[in-house]
């Protein structure tokens, strides 16, 4: 049943719990569109579904509410079903069909792009609340599971629901893209064969979003595909970019402003300046945005060394939304051949070089296996002052904290005299500013590894390459 769900281990887990729980189960599943989360609850209960309804875009009230009587129709084989008017007597036929049901196995209620159905004025929120609360919570047969890409009403109303679903979430699943291990076992399960340099450069591009994945060409290389689906005329990614944002969020004009202002930094921004350089008030609503950006997987938040909050760095950490903004927004009638010509050109090498950075930050959990500390105690964070940056510190318990570098390099990196001094001043401006007695050992992430020479020796104390990144 579960050969054709690739990677997911963390989120099947879950979905195995609800299988084996002695109560009802009232799953609720986010994330952007395109990642995953219908075909994951599909293919995983499909031998238990009972009903499933999908809601419609844009669709009235009276659409939503024929569409959800035609499926109990076609469930029910009783095409003498009247379509309701509102949304409590819907749930009533629902809850009469459940009951009118012989099997004792679980049973799975499956209701996608929950938040189109409801509909200004339609009370479907209030009715569905009722059915969970005075039918379905009672009952140890059922899971519900409610499902929507508009991260807006999922967060709000649905994770940090304050009616009559507050707290009764019994399972919550974010569904974030694959990882580099996730993403090269499905191109692998696709029969796409390609080096781990090329599965990051396509990563860095693209991201994890299986949707995008499973239109790449076998027999094409990677600045094919991406000339295809991004710069050839009606290619898949040419205006996904506007579409992803206008599905996701309520008003996105703020939430592509925060973007916009993100993919021109290199190395983050705190709120403060955030909020000033897009020109907006600080309140509740700016921060319900930039939290819905988080929980999206657009936008990550970085803490700064020793939990100093207001210090703490903002990242645009989608590598499609920083590709198409540096790349894509600026070149898109570029025609077939675009890609092909410009990731020769020096300005990829300084894109490269920070998107590889976002990604490195993306599998800390990888990087901590690599260095094989992943048993022991850590926190992450950054940290920075007006002479030095640095964007990756683990500092651990056994009384050692990894100062990361990271480099992306098409072959064995070699730390020149210029790099080295830059590297023992960002180990002495860090030195200097913190009073630790810990052990700061400066720890090199590149692709194929550094080149030994004089420079390396002194001051390189642990080295990763791109494979650990790629541990599951």
């Amino acid at each position: 049943m579960k050969k054709k769900i690739i990677g997911r281990k963390h989120e099947l887990n879950l979905l195995a719990e609800t299988m084996i729980s002695k109560q009802a189960e009232l799953l609720a599943i986010y994330g952007r569109r395109r990642v995953g989360k219908t075909f994951l609850i599909r293919e995983y209960y499909k031998k238990n579904f009972i009903f499933e309804v999908t809601g419609l875009s844009k669709g009235t009230l009276s659409d939503q509410l024929e569409n959800f009587t035609k499926e109990l129709q076609i469930k029910t084989k009783d095409k003498s079903i009247v379509v309701p008017k509102k949304w409590l007597q819907a749930f009533t036929l629902l809850e009469q069909y459940i009951e009118g049901l012989s099997t004792k196995n679980k049973k799975v209620v499956f209701i996608d792009e929950f938040p189109w159905m409801a509909t200004p004025r339609s009370k479907f929120l209030m009715a569905f609340e009722n059915f969970w609360n005075h039918f379905a919570s009672k009952r140890d047969d059922l899971i519900i599971v409610i499902c929507g890409s508009a991260a807006s009403y999922m967060i709000t109303n649905i994770v940090k629901n304050r009616g009559g679903l507050h707290n009764r979430i019994t399972k919550k699943i974010r569904l974030l893209p694959f990882n580099l291990n996730e993403t090269e076992l499905f191109l692998k399960h696709k029969g796409i064969k390609y080096t781990h340099y090329d599965i990051l450069q396509l990563y860095m591009a693209i991201g994890g979003i299986p949707h995008y994945l499973g239109n790449l060409k076998k027999g094409d290389s990677v600045a094919q595909n991406i000339d295809r689906l991004c710069f050839a005329k009606d290619g898949l990614l040419n205006d996904e970019f506007n579409l992803l944002f206008k599905s996701l969020f309520k008003n996105s004009d703020v939430h592509m402003l925060i973007v916009g202002v993100l993919a021109t930094t290199r190395k983050g921004i705190n709120r403060s300046e955030l909020i000033k350089k897009i020109n907006v008030k600080s309140g509740g609503d700016f921060t319900l945005k930039l939290q819905e950006l988080i929980e999206s997987g657009f936008v990550s938040e970085y803490s700064y060394y020793q939990n100093k909050k207001k210090l703490n760095l903002y990242r645009l950490s989608d590598e499609y939304s920083l590709f198409y903004l540096k790349y894509i927004a600026e070149i898109i009638k570029g025609g077939a051949g675009t890609w092909q010509k410009l990731f020769k050109k020096p300005s990829y090498k300084i894109w490269s070089g920070f998107s590889f950075e976002t990604v490195c930050l993306k599998h800390i959990k990888q990087v901590k296996k690599g260095l094989k500390i992943d048993a022991i105690y850590s926190t992450n964070s950054s940290w920075f002052n007006k002479n030095a940056q640095i964007d990756l510190l683990i500092d651990r318990d056994d009384n050692v904290i990894n100062i990361c570098e990271m480099k992306f390099y098409n072959s064995p990196y070699t730390i020149n005299k210029t790099h080295y001094n830059n590297l023992k001043n960002k180990l002495s401006e860090f030195e200097n500013e913190n009073n630790t007695n810990k052990n700061n050992f400066l720890t090199m992430i590149t692709t194929y590894g550094i080149i030994q020479n004089k420079y390396s020796t002194e001051i390189v104390e642990n080295e990763l390459t791109m494979g650990n990144l790629f541990i599951e």
